[in-house]
């Protein structure tokens, strides 16, 4: 009966044993496959953001790409549109629609300043960038501008017209408009013309040539069309 007894206690332990080993062997394997699965979604997920980071950058590079490219192509088309004319193909007449402008670039426009001989006193030149660019603000022919002014003030600038910045006669109660700066009276003439005088509905407006101008700005003269207009054949003679 002992002998009984212990072979059937050695069986249980064997058994026991067995039991313990195989659970162990099932843990171990089953630690093995999660650990896997675990580097396999790892590996999953780092794939997918780098794939994600490629595409965001290709995207962003073919954006900035195209932009680039979009720009380069608007400032080409735009220099083409601004086709200027050379300063001996300058065309003025008595007629002339006074809000055409010369159709010359500002470096071509100060370079007729600079060689304008009868600009005696440089005041054409010095100013001539201001000129240039409230004849573009203001839609006035750059030479017509130039020829008012040497009509009014003369091509030295008379003294009284110096002092009080005032170079196409603008006047308020029979004297001289006084203006703070060379370029605040150019500015308020090239204004008073483009508003009062050249604008349809204007005050002053009577039609775009030198003769309808002149009804309203110097009514009692008879010369003053041919005035300027001979100052204006100076400046581009």
């Amino acid at each position: 009966m002992e002998n009984n007894s212990k072979s059937g206690l050695k069986i249980n332990h064997i058994i026991s044993v067995v039991l313990v080993l195989i659970i162990l062997s099932s843990n171990i394997q089953l630690f093995g496959l999660t650990k896997q699965e675990i580097n396999e979604e790892n590996n999953e997920n780092s794939i997918k953001e780098e794939t994600q980071v490629a595409d965001t950058y290709n995207r962003t590079t073919n954006v900035t790409s195209r932009s680039s490219v979009d720009r380069t192509k608007k400032e080409e088309k735009q220099k083409e549109e601004t086709k200027y004319i050379k300063v001996d193909e300058i065309t003025i007449s008595k007629s002339m629609d006074l809000t055409k402008r010369t159709g010359v670039s500002k470096e071509d426009f100060k370079e007729l300043m600079k060689n304008l001989k009868v600009d005696t006193s440089g005041f054409f030149y010095e100013n001539s960038d201001t000129i240039y660019d409230l004849c573009e603000k203001y839609e006035l022919n750059e030479v017509f501008f130039c020829g008012l002014i040497a009509a009014e003030s003369g091509w030295n600038i008379q003294s009284n017209h110096r002092r009080a910045h005032n170079y196409i006669s603008m006047m308020s109660k029979g004297k001289l408009i006084k203006y703070a700066s060379e370029e605040a009276g150019l500015e308020a003439a090239a204004k008073l013309l483009h508003t009062k005088y050249l604008t349809p509905g204007g005050a002053y407006y009577r039609g775009k040539t030198l003769a309808s101008v002149q009804k309203i700005f110097c009514p009692n003269s008879s010369t003053w069309v041919g005035l300027v207009y001979g100052c204006m054949k100076q400046v581009v003679k």
